[in-house]
């Protein structure tokens, strides 16, 4: 299954993604650098902000890990969905590919965002507010 994350919101998605991960199909997320998260973005950015000081002021190597390049950054959100420590969430994590940009591909929409009056940001703006350099 290929998923167009262009103009839909990332927790939407990331349900479906592994639901489907978990039953055993592959799926591939393409553009998702224009996936988007819907609140304030100032608080958003705030909030994973707070993620990436916690690695740095507690031991690192115990601390989370949060990507800042776009299409890691939306498989870790996906990885927070499946079950932890078990080979069925490792293999269902497995088959789930994101990248930046449609690299030719066509997909379909999963929960697109249709609320214009809604604050949002996009994955690439978050990123780059947290210091992606791409």
């Amino acid at each position: 299954m290929i998923i167009d994350g262009s103009n839909c919101v990332l927790g939407r998605v990331a349900t479906v993604v592994a639901k489907k991960a978990l039953a055993g199909e592959p799926v591939t997320i393409i553009n998702a650098e224009k996936m988007v998260i819907t609140g304030n973005p100032v608080s958003v950015v705030k909030e994973y902000r707070t993620l990436f000081e916690i690695r740095n002021i507690a031991k690192p190597v115990k601390s989370p890990h949060w990507s800042k390049r776009p299409d890691l950054f939306v498989k870790r959100s996906i990885r927070g969905m499946l079950p932890r420590r078990t080979e069925r969430g490792t293999e269902a994590l497995a088959r789930i590919r994101a990248y930046i940009g449609d690299n030719g591909m066509k997909g379909e929409k999963v929960a697109e965002h249709n609320n214009p009056a809604a604050k949002t940001i996009t994955v690439l703006e978050l990123c780059k507010a947290l210091g992606w350099k791409g």
